[in-house]
């Protein structure tokens, strides 16, 4: 059974992109907002979600780094640093560290993600599995 954890609305900025001789990258900067029963927060600093796409397969990696800072349900302050890595055809693995002793849980837990496109953006939801 899976339990939503955090649902993270992006907004997404103009990209950034180079293209090598075996490699195209494409860098894409985001803000955003965090939200659920457990946190809320926004997208600090310098969030990007990067794709690597090779010029000979066809294939892409995609992967997004960011930190939330916020409030976690206990009402203290706090900060979550989300990886979030493409493992397949819309299949997500996230992994977190937070400073939160209310979230630290979220640490070891299996994680998946989804990612909904939206008009500004697009929406990440985080997914615990089997809790």
């Amino acid at each position: 059974m899976e339990k939503l954890l955090l649902t993270i609305d992006v907004i997404c900025r103009e990209p950034l992109s180079v293209r090598g001789s075996v490699t195209e990258v494409v860098m894409v900067p985001f803000s955003g907002t965090a939200h659920s029963e457990h946190f809320r927060g926004e997208v600090m600093g310098n969030a990007v979600d990067t794709q690597k796409y090779s010029l000979s397969s066809g294939k892409c990696r995609l992967s997004a780094r960011y930190m939330l800072q916020g409030t976690d349900r206990n009402g203290q302050s706090c900060r979550i640093f989300i990886e979030n890595e493409q493992q397949g055809d819309n299949c997500w693995k996230p992994t977190i560290v937070t400073d939160s002793e209310y979230l630290r849980s979220w640490e070891k837990l299996p994680l998946t993600a989804t990612v909904d496109i939206t008009e500004s953006g697009v929406t990440v939801r985080i997914y615990a599995q089997d809790v």
